[in-house]
């Protein structure tokens, strides 16, 4: 292993004193077992391993491992730049409900030496892919694990949004947006606008309205192999303002007339697994399901 990169949540290191002596601890045995060590530079500063430091778009090319300390929002941030290398992800949640971290910060020293000893398999996860296009033309690309969305942006106004599969025409949704998620976010925004839960081996997409104005918008499974093109109509004078978000982290105006095409990306994210915990365990443990 050339390096191991800690991707750390700088907030959680300022809110949390212990967070940062776990992650001051999770330095030093690694640098203790030889291991080369970077640390996104906001962390490291933090920590005091200045030195250690490098910008968090720098990570993959100087780290063969991600061990990331945060939330599901910072799992995604980094699966985002660890993914086009192929660079594996242990999640170490320091989050609410940690659906994409293995471990928590009470286990992280016996994960580091599995992870050191190559004592885990690889849970691989299905990306978007969304390619903005604007007067027919491609201007811009993103990567999601979660979800590509298309939403309103400040005004209580809806939108109006054609939406194609395979250049069929699904649906046209006045509503406050709509949602295409992977199977990893069928129990993030998707969930929360209706949507069904999708087991992560299931290479599909989901297609989730966001308040639709009618009585019988649903959510749609579609192939993983399939491309949703989603089309703004200029409603309004002027039309409301819309935007794109990647996992809920990045976003992107829109214009009236833009398309959106989003389908499955080459890329995989690669999460760390111990073989702890299954995807229904978690389920039910996280969101109470079934409980009464």
């Amino acid at each position: 292993m050339t390096a191991v990169a800690l991707y750390i949540n700088p907030e959680k290191l300022e809110e949390n004193p212990e967070v940062a002596r776990v992650a001051r601890e999770a330095v030093a045995r690694l640098l203790e077992r030889g291991q080369a060590v970077v640390v996104n530079e906001g962390a490291a500063a933090l920590l005091g391993h200045r030195d250690l430091g490098a910008p968090e778009h720098a990570l993959g090319a100087r780290a063969d491992v991600f061990v990331v300390f945060g939330g599901d929002g910072t799992i995604l941030a980094a699966a985002r730049e660890a993914a086009p290398r192929g660079i594996p992800i242990l999640g170490v949640n320091l989050g609410a409900f940690g659906f994409l971290a293995e471990v928590t910060d009470l286990e992280v020293n016996d994960a580091l030496d599995r992870l050191l000893a190559g004592d885990y398999h690889l849970d691989e996860r299905m990306m978007l892919r969304a390619e903005l296009r604007r007067e027919d033309r491609p201007l811009r690309e993103f990567l999601a694990l979660n979800d590509i969305v298309v939403t309103k942006s400040g005004y209580a106004r809806l939108l109006r949004v054609r939406t194609y599969v395979n250049d069929d025409h699904l649906a046209t949704h006045r509503a406050d947006g709509l949602i295409v998620a992977t199977p990893t976010g069928s129990t993030a925004y998707s969930l929360s606008a209706g949507g069904p839960i999708v087991h992560p081996s299931v290479r599909a997409m989901v297609v989730t309205p966001i308040c639709a104005h009618t009585l019988n918008a649903r959510a749609v499974v579609v192939s993983a192999d399939d491309v949703i093109a989603l089309r703004l109509d200029p409603v309004g004078a002027p039309p409301p303002p819309a935007i794109l978000t990647v996992d809920g982290q990045e976003g992107f105006p829109l214009a009236a007339d833009d398309e959106v095409r989003v389908g499955r990306s080459p890329h995989v994210a690669r999460l760390i697994r111990f073989g702890r915990e299954g995807f229904y365990t978690v389920l039910r443990s996280k969101l109470w399901w079934g409980a009464r």
